[in-house]
């Protein structure tokens, strides 16, 4: 699964306003998370709408060499049956995950929980991406681990006999580290108790409510989320319909905000209150952004969202918001770039372990197209539009499929035209973002 075409670049180029409706492929979390509770269910499970994207498409070739019968029908649906808590079987080959964080962190948990051993390996980006921060609480579960120096892929897991349910308290803000643990305390006999001192995108809850988990969620007196799951539960196929990936609808929406003219609605787009910081953060820099039909959709908060193109003007995001929008932070600072005044980011650390050092990805892509930013340690300021142009330089994506597509969007608006060294990277999780945009009125050109 790893990139190893030659690289594709590709310019993007301000034209017409950006004018029409689109819908951007399923939510990536929820994927990833119906395929793996699927692979634990006795029966089928069925699955509309899931990212048929590089990230996913990895998960689903996992479950498989697990023993779960994955597969897709002509329409588009995905059927998973399941072999049940604690059925999971042991694989013959190595578990690739290309530059997937999310697949392979959560299936870590899952398969830790297992009574078998697994070896995991991705891509180059992958590879240099700390996994202790999950192997440490499954190391407590009982879970053998060699990895490298550093706890870095490729790595193999054992799992225990029996899984030890544990008391966990996570360290930093993170989903994945959250639902690996649950994930593991699937198969372990008593309690497992997350303790979330700041609240993180909590799909994996909510999903596992809807299988038939015996979970609850209450607050804390300090205000943290106390998360308890009883082990070895009997879930129940579920038939899932996947949403829009906000993380993906964030880029037309940016887009139709900054070309002038613009007048663009994402259609069916996740608005979980835990996902939808740019959002609110676009709001208040005075973005023309509005959501209409809003509805519930599996447990979820669902709408169509639309932007108009708007002046914008440059905030302080608090760093609570962090993990409502941790991976929307590169095109925010396209956004910035064109705002008037400063725009500052802060609470930014985690951007330095995503698929590349996105902090460092960022302010690099801001100053080869003529944007002044500060980047600090933990923190982002982008100084916001000044005298000179925007544009006319080469980003280096570094495997990052978000960095590129923000600054795919940069040139969009940008005076010159902007080029990505490799646009393949993009099929990590969006594969058809060129269409869609191009189908907007974007202009791109293989460069």
């Amino acid at each position: 699964m790893a990139h190893a075409l030659p690289p594709s670049p590709l310019a993007a180029r301000a034209g017409r306003p950006l004018v029409g409706r689109i819908r951007v492929p399923g939510d990536k979390s929820i994927s990833h998370r119906s395929l793996m509770f699927g692979a634990v269910t006795v029966g089928e499970t069925r699955i509309d709408g899931l990212l048929e994207a590089e990230d996913v498409l990895g998960t689903a070739t996992a479950m498989r060499a697990l023993g779960a019968t994955v597969t897709r029908d002509g329409d588009g649906r995905w059927r998973v049956t399941g072999l049940g808590v604690g059925g999971l079987l042991e694989p013959e080959g190595v578990l690739d995950f290309g530059n997937a964080g999310t697949g392979s962190r959560l299936a870590m948990g899952l398969i830790g929980g297992h009574a078998v051993a697994a070896t995991f390996v991705g891509d180059a980006s992958l590879s240099r991406r700390p996994m202790g921060r999950v192997l440490d609480p499954l190391r407590q579960m009982g879970v053998a681990v060699i990895a490298r120096a550093g706890d870095r892929l490729p790595l193999t897991l054992k799992g225990p006999q029996t899984a030890l349910p544990i008391t966990y308290r996570v360290p930093m803000p993170s989903a994945q580290v959250k639902s690996a643990v649950l994930l593991a305390g699937l198969n372990a006999p008593g309690v497992t108790t997350v303790i979330e001192p700041v609240a993180t995108r909590d799909h994996t809850e909510r999903m596992l409510l809807g299988f038939g988990a015996d979970l609850t969620v209450e607050i804390g007196a300090a205000g943290e989320r106390i998360i308890r799951l009883t082990g070895r539960p009997e879930l129940k196929p579920q038939t899932i319909v996947v949403p829009g990936d906000p993380s993906s609808a964030a880029f037309a929406v940016v887009a139709g905000l900054i070309v002038p003219g613009s007048d663009v609605t994402i259609e069916n787009v996740l608005l979980n209150p835990l996902r939808t910081g740019l959002f609110t953060t676009l709001i208040e820099m005075g973005a023309d952004l509005t959501i209409e039909n809003p509805r519930r959709s599996g447990g979820e908060e669902v709408g169509d969202v639309r932007v108009r193109a708007s002046r914008l003007t440059g905030v302080v995001v608090p760093p609570e918001r962090a993990p409502s929008m941790i991976d929307e932070y590169p095109i925010l600072a396209v956004a910035a770039a064109f705002a008037q005044g400063p725009t500052v980011m802060e609470g930014l650390e985690e951007l330095r372990v995503k698929e590349s050092d996105r902090l460092a990805a960022v302010a690099r892509g801001l100053a080869a197209n003529g944007v002044e930013a500060r980047e600090g340690e933990s923190s982002l300021t982008v100084l916001g539009r000044g005298t000179g142009p925007i544009g006319g330089g080469t980003v280096v994506t570094d495997l990052d499929h978000r960095i590129a597509m923000a600054f795919l969007v940069l040139g969009l608006a940008a005076d010159r035209p902007v080029t990505i060294d490799d646009s393949a990277v993009m099929a990590t999780s969006f594969p058809s973002f060129r269409s869609l945009m191009e189908g907007l009125g974007g202009e791109f050109a293989d460069a």
